[in-house]
């Protein structure tokens, strides 16, 4: 699984970074005009914005298939997405990302931008908007400082980075980024039942893990133990086995295959957890009906 924005090498994209006041480095923006590898799991360390300059792509998420083209901007909220490969040569794209004490110092500044706040949480993790030219100037503007030498660079980008926010705000006609940048503000947690259900099968860790679900490390243990009466490696370990044995019962994939797909990197230790749980070795569960 490919993580972003950690996994971004100069070798592959043209980035922009922003030093915070406490001295750490953030990507702000990173631009790639190469087409991508094929279908890829991608994991967004941190909320991510996608504006199409060029040419047309496929991504999923655990509800959504999208389709977009050339001038459509979709806001990622931290996660796990499927890419599928450039539908065309042409693709190329700007990809912002937007650390959650960003958003929320951004929230806590413009206040009287979320007075009206009667539209409900979206359920789809990916918001997508149509670029204007107000905004495709702003695009314009900024792609300059990919090559910019100015002793200013930082302070510009983080003016930058109000920017970009205000812009997709002045598109969210729908008034969904609003939601989702309220309920960030508001530090409200995910459900666990949601969260566990659709990520168990994500080589995510358990930092990762707690991150989604908005809570701190020793939060989410201990609201995961409470909630399901387990601790979350033991409940990761017992759902995946449960899968296992579904597909080795249901499907024609043979035991190395449903291994790799619910994460055992070895399938002599897939078999001997499995064992431990069902009595017997999956390869008698395929042979079974």
């Amino acid at each position: 699984m490919l993580r972003v924005p950690s996994s971004i090498q100069a070798n592959q994209f043209q980035s922009l970074n922003i030093q915070r006041p406490d001295g750490s480095e953030m990507t702000f923006v990173a631009y790639r005009s190469d087409v991508y590898p094929e279908r890829n799991e991608v994991f967004f360390e941190e909320h991510a914005v996608i504006v199409v300059l060029e040419g047309e792509k496929k991504f999923n998420s655990p509800t959504q298939e999208l389709h977009v083209h050339k001038g459509q901007i979709l806001f990622f909220q931290r996660g796990c997405y499927s890419m599928n490969e450039s539908i065309d040569a042409n693709y190329k794209s700007l990809v912002f990302f937007v650390n959650e004490k960003s958003l929320k110092e951004f929230v806590g500044q413009h206040l009287n931008l979320f007075e009206n706040r009667q539209t409900p949480l979206p359920t789809d993790p990916i918001q997508s908007l149509t670029s204007s030219a107000t905004f495709a100037t702003f695009i314009d503007s900024l792609l300059p400082y990919f090559s910019a030498k100015t002793p200013f660079l930082n302070e510009l980008l983080r003016l930058k980075s109000q920017e970009l926010l205000l812009h997709l705000l002045e598109l969210d006609t729908a008034h969904h980024l609003r939601a989702i940048l309220w309920h960030i503000y508001q530090g409200q947690k995910t459900d666990l039942d949601y969260l566990m259900s659709t990520y168990f099968l994500k080589p995510l860790s358990m930092n990762e893990l707690s991150r989604l679900s908005g809570r701190s490390l020793s939060a989410f243990k201990r609201d995961f133990e409470e909630h399901f009466h387990t601790s979350p490696g033991h409940w990761i370990r017992r759902k995946r086995l449960e899968h296992a044995h579904f597909l080795l019962r249901n499907t024609d994939q043979n035991v190395s295959e449903v291994s790799m797909e619910i994460g055992y990197e070895s399938v002599s230790h897939f078999i001997k957890a499995y064992k431990q749980q069902y009595g017997n070795t999956p390869k008698r569960a395929n042979l079974s009906e």
